[in-house]
């Protein structure tokens, strides 16, 4: 992931703001805020402003992936697409018994711990697929990014060197 975000840094840094390639990688599938705090990282910007940026572009698409994302699979069954669909679904199954159980707890977790594979989308997805209220899979996942957000600042920042002796 790392050489990725690096990759995209260098790519728009000299015609876009520091602020929008945050906030456009935080609003990537997989890069998500982890990605975008990385790229906060390499282009120095503040660790507050960035969990600021990095939340918001984070957060934005979830209630669109939560409303639409079933109807969308459905219809992308329907076209050439339809091995990837089933490797998505597949994907989200897998990740759902980890969550199924605890619910609302649990997809909380599978999105505040910022591992590959986890994170705002795919617990969208798995809310989605599990046929989680809207609103409590919206605050699972709200207070899950940030969760994840506070821990990616804290490493990617080196606060925690500041903040224990």
């Amino acid at each position: 992931m790392d050489s990725i975000v690096e990759a995209i840094v260098q790519t728009f840094s000299s015609s876009a703001s520091r602020e929008l390639i945050i906030f456009l990688v935080s609003m990537m599938p997989i890069l998500e805020l982890r990605g975008g705090i990385l790229a906060a990282s390499l282009l120095g910007v503040d660790w507050l402003r960035a969990m600021t940026i990095c939340f918001v572009g984070t957060i934005l698409p979830i209630p669109f992936i939560l409303l639409f994302i079933r109807q969308i699979l459905e219809w992308l069954k329907n076209t050439r697409f339809v091995k990837l669909v089933h490797r998505i679904e597949a994907k989200a199954e897998q990740k759902s018994k980890s969550i199924e159980k605890y619910k609302t707890f649990g997809l909380f977790l599978f999105v505040a711990i910022p591992l590959p594979g986890t994170g705002a989308w795919t617990g969208a997805l798995v809310a989605a697929l599990l046929n989680m209220r809207f609103k409590h899979a919206m605050l699972s996942i709200t207070l899950g990014t940030l969760t994840a957000d506070v821990i990616m600042v804290v490493l990617s920042y080196g606060l925690l060197g500041a903040i224990l002796p």
